[in-house]
C-alpha cells in the first residue's frame, strides 16, 4: 500500500460508502477499491453511515486498516463499539 507523503487530513481523498452489509464475501472487492484509490494516490475514506450489518472478517479488516490503509468516516455506534471492544480484548 503506498503511503502519501503529505498529511492524509490534507491528501487528496475519495469516499467509499459501504452500505447494507458487510461480510467476508464483499472484502476482496472493498480491498480493491482501496488499492486502486491508494494507487491514484488518493486517500480511501471509508463512510459506514449506512451500513447494518457485518461479520467478524469485515469488522477486523476495519479494525487492522483503520488509519493505515483507510480513514473511517460515518461510524454507525454498534460498529464502533464492536470495534472498541475487538482491540481491548486483543490488548489483554
Amino acid at each position: 500500500m503506498t503511503r502519501l507523503g503529505t498529511s492524509r487530513q490534507l491528501a487528496p481523498h475519495v469516499t467509499i460508502r459501504v452500505s447494507g452489509k458487510l461480510f467476508r464475501g464483499h472484502l476482496a472487492y472493498l480491498k480493491q477499491l482501496v488499492q486502486s484509490a491508494a494507487e491514484c494516490q488518493l486517500w480511501p475514506l471509508l463512510s459506514l453511515a449506512q451500513l447494518e450489518e457485518l461479520d467478524r472478517d469485515a469488522l477486523s479488516y476495519l479494525i487492522d486498516g483503520e488509519d493505515r490503509e483507510f480513514g473511517i468516516i460515518s461510524c454507525p455506534n454498534f460498529v464502533r463499539e464492536w470495534m472498541d471492544h475487538e482491540k481491548r480484548r486483543a490488548a489483554a
